[in-house]
């Protein structure tokens, strides 16, 4: 895939056909809107029909139904239960679940549940790559809270608004969120989904006993986790370039 408008050698180079089969079949394509070529260049890139194409299989795209398939794959490898999760109505929210069939879950995640922002591996997540204007109520609530009551599960708990802002760095710069003591003996990982404008539009959480996830971006959860939500982001149309992080 190529950024922007590109000469037809290159085309020609990229699908290894001759340059003279090339340029027929880009009349063609020029012909019912499909290409255009630039008339200073003479540089090809895509035509009104290809961008109103690209925009309607967008507007169908449907992030529950991709990532089922890709979440189950991740839960058959990892043996762990897996979850995806939008920003809903009320915050971070569960809508799917995968369980491993050799291990089902013991704990009591149900589709519909809404998680914090700031003790669970799905809230940071949203946290880190949400604007800071949309999370702010919440993650102010969340603090008071923690000053009312002194039983607030999790590990490494911002309790300042600076404590906040440097878990949601780390967050992005690894590349995914992780918790401890959301639940008793609990840990989980989360990695996010963009769009195709590197806005976050889901998270894939998978969660499992303490002593089998660590929160190392090398390890092998980490890395399984993170080419899930990858495949699924590409297939809402996002590319690394169009990251822009909050």
């Amino acid at each position: 895939m190529a950024a922007g408008p590109i000469p037809l050698r290159t085309i020609a180079a990229r699908c290894e056909m001759p340059v003279a089969n090339v340029h027929n079949y880009l009349v063609s394509f020029q012909n019912v809107g499909v290409v255009v070529q630039e008339p200073d260049t003479g540089f090809y890139g895509l035509g009104q029909y290809a961008i109103k194409l690209g925009t309607a299989a967008l507007q169908q795209f449907d992030v529950h139904k991709v990532a089922r398939p890709a979440m189950a794959e991740l839960g058959a490898l990892t043996g762990l239960s897996v979850f995806l999760g939008v920003w809903g109505n009320k915050g971070p929210t569960i809508v799917y679940r995968v369980e491993c069939a050799q291990r089902p879950s013991l704990w009591e995640l149900r589709v519909g549940s809404v998680l914090p922002l700031l003790t669970s591996a799905l809230g940071r997540n949203f946290l880190a790559h949400l604007p800071q204007h949309v999370t702010a109520a919440m993650v102010k609530e969340e603090l008071a809270q923690q000053k009312r009551s002194t039983d607030f599960h999790g590990t490494n708990v911002p309790k300042t608004l600076t404590q906040v802002y440097a878990l949601a760095a780390h967050t992005r710069e690894n590349g995914f969120s992780f918790c401890h003591g959301f639940l008793p003996g609990v840990t989980t990982m989360s990695a996010p989904v963009f769009d195709q404008f590197g806005n976050i539009i889901a998270a894939v959480t998978i969660m499992g006993p303490m002593t089998e996830l660590v929160d190392d971006p090398n390890s092998e959860a980490a890395r399984l986790l993170k080419k899930c939500s990858i495949s699924v982001s590409n297939a809402a149309g996002w590319a690394e370039s169009s990251r822009t992080d909050a």
